[in-house]
């Protein structure tokens, strides 16, 4: 059993920063996914096991941003110019592989906080 542990969840204004992390081992795919009240869960980004990226979320393209640091088995997802419509629940899953559709990964994480408001 894979134990992901999302963390850098928040209350920001808008316009602002917020790093989330999830802690996981390597050599899965890491997909962040967010949900908001009352929506139905959506793909935001999401990291192979073997490099590169992918943004699935059009209104995250420019402003959010997927890494992977291997020496800390940890997967971080930078958001800048956060909007009141960014926010909900945040959360990290690892699958083989990436995909925008949530069923295909394994593991989840207990999800993060993010509420962007002035």
């Amino acid at each position: 059993q894979l134990h992901l542990v999302e963390s850098g969840g928040g209350l920001v204004q808008p316009g602002e920063s917020l790093k989330l992390s999830c802690a996981a081992l390597n050599g899965f795919a890491i997909g962040w996914f967010r949900q908001a009240p009352g929506k139905e869960r959506e793909a935001v980004s999401c990291i192979p096991s073997g490099g590169g990226t992918i943004t699935y979320l059009n209104s995250a393209q420019g402003r959010f941003f997927i890494g992977r640091d291997n020496d800390k088995n940890t997967v971080y997802l930078q958001m800048h110019s956060l909007k009141p419509e960014d926010t909900g629940v945040y959360y990290c899953a690892a699958g083989i592989y990436c995909s925008a559709d949530g069923g295909e990964y394994d593991y989840w994480g207990q999800g993060t906080q993010v509420t962007v408001s002035s």
